[in-house]
């Protein structure tokens, strides 16, 4: 079966592109408005793009037209945000703070989570998230109605009890317990996993 996007409305597209790119990370970010509300919410448009600079991509798209989502306001405002991982024990309040909230409503407190304070940047991280990435605004690139916000990663909080090896940043992903987005309302976690060595080139040459 073929999908020709290019003759495909944006909606199609999106519902296509959700049930195919399997699982996705989710960045739980938060952010401040100009009147100091704690805003959360999550996206499944993310990855990280290279380590010099450390930088984090976010697709974050819009309420309707020219009206961008808080998020993306509030990075706009003040250039800074954080971004929490989601562990599968915080999954339900993560649903909470997808809710289409009125922009002073404050997710967190809705969704009974804890804030603490951030070192590098003046955005509060989310307390109970087993990692959290405090970020500098770089730059947005203006995709239709998305916009795809890249942050520069200044500071990275992983919870004590996943730290392996400090030392050789070491982390047991297992102790994270992460989950990523599937299609639809379906999520997965990151426990099952499987190990595939790389293979050297020297022993692809020498093989049997």
């Amino acid at each position: 079966m073929q999908f020709d996007f290019v003759k495909m409305g944006a909606p199609e597209r999106y519902r296509l592109l959700l049930a195919t790119v399997l699982p996705r990370p989710i960045a739980w970010v938060t952010t401040r408005n100009a009147a100091g509300a704690t805003n959360a919410a999550p996206f499944s448009f993310f990855n990280v793009f290279g380590s010099d600079p450390a930088t984090v991509g976010i697709g974050v798209g819009s309420k309707g037209p020219a009206e961008p989502k808080d998020t993306r306001a509030n990075i706009r405002a003040n250039e800074q945000f954080v971004v929490n991982l989601v562990p599968f024990a915080l999954a339900q309040q993560m649903r909470v703070t997808s809710i289409a909230f009125p922009r002073d409503v404050e997710e967190p407190k809705e969704a009974g989570l804890s804030l603490a304070p951030s070192m590098r940047v003046g955005i509060p991280r989310i307390a109970e998230a087993p990692v959290s990435m405090e970020c500098s605004f770089m730059q947005e690139i203006a995709l239709g109605g998305f916009g795809l916000v890249l942050g520069k990663i200044l500071m990275v909080h992983v919870k004590d009890e996943a730290v392996t090896d400090a030392a050789r940043q070491h982390v047991d992903a297992e102790k994270l317990d992460l989950i990523g987005r599937m299609e639809g309302g379906w999520y997965t976690r990151t426990r099952e996993r499987f190990e595939m060595p790389a293979i050297a080139l020297e022993d692809w040459k020498g093989r049997p």
